[in-house]
């Protein structure tokens, strides 16, 4: 194999187009997301993630969970909590059966919050995707995420 290997290079122009379709969205998510709500995409997925926990079994994440449905690492994460909980759109507090583990739930202003930036989110990131459908290096990614959601058949 060569630096040159026809099936590399092609392994590597498609792993650009995946990570420029990535840096596209995020930009645009970030954008509208900063410029109606003061909030960045990765505290919006935070807000998100954590709005999703339930108090039956295994209805609470871990950070280590948490970390890797916001993709940071543990310490990134703790910070962005941190940061959150000081707006007031978090809490943490001990976990009632193991005082070892502490919890993070969504307060009321943060779930207010979330509820008002999640139109604004799915209309970026709808815009973003219908953008990028028009570039034909980038289609045929924009179709594989629809297909994953189902929203339109195989081309």
């Amino acid at each position: 194999m060569t630096a040159t290997d026809p099936a590399m290079t092609a392994l590597a122009h498609s792993w650009s187009a995946l990570s420029l379709l990535h840096g596209r969205i995020e930009g645009s998510v970030e954008r509208a997301l900063q410029t109606e709500h003061r909030l960045s995409a990765r505290e919006y997925s935070l807000l998100d993630v954590l709005s999703r926990q339930h108090d039956g079994e295994g209805g609470h994440l871990q950070m280590r969970q948490v970390a890797d449905s916001v993709v940071l690492s543990q310490s990134a994460t703790t910070r962005l909590v941190t940061r959150l909980e000081d707006r007031g759109l978090l809490s943490r507090y001990l976990c009632p059966t193991d005082r070892r583990g502490i919890y993070t739930d969504v307060t009321d202003d943060g779930l207010r919050l979330l509820e008002e930036a999640r139109p604004t989110h799915n209309t970026a990131l709808r815009k973003a995707l219908d953008q990028a459908a028009t570039e034909p290096v980038l289609a045929p990614l924009v179709r594989a995420v629809h297909q994953l959601q189902g929203d339109i058949p195989p081309a």
